[in-house]
């Protein structure tokens, strides 16, 4: 069954953890985590989001983050 939906209000903290499927790893190769690093830093500035801290585990990362703004236009 699938979660409800969470609230993200801009300007409050909040706690991001990712699992991956069956608690899988989410890196599979050394490479993996400086081009998950890179994507996430351009999603961030793309969707006006403030990267406090980061965590990238092998089996899950932790990120801290606060929404700035909505963005609209989700292209």
């Amino acid at each position: 069954m699938a979660r409800l939906a969470r609230l993200c209000p801009v300007g409050i903290p909040q706690h991001i953890v990712q699992r991956g499927n069956n608690h899988q790893p989410c890196f599979a190769h050394d490479e993996d985590v400086p081009a998950y690093a890179g994507w996430l830093a351009e999603a961030a500035k793309h969707y006006g989001v403030h990267l406090h801290a980061w965590v990238l585990m092998t089996n899950h990362p932790h990120l801290l983050a606060t929404l700035n703004r909505l963005k609209v236009n989700l292209k």
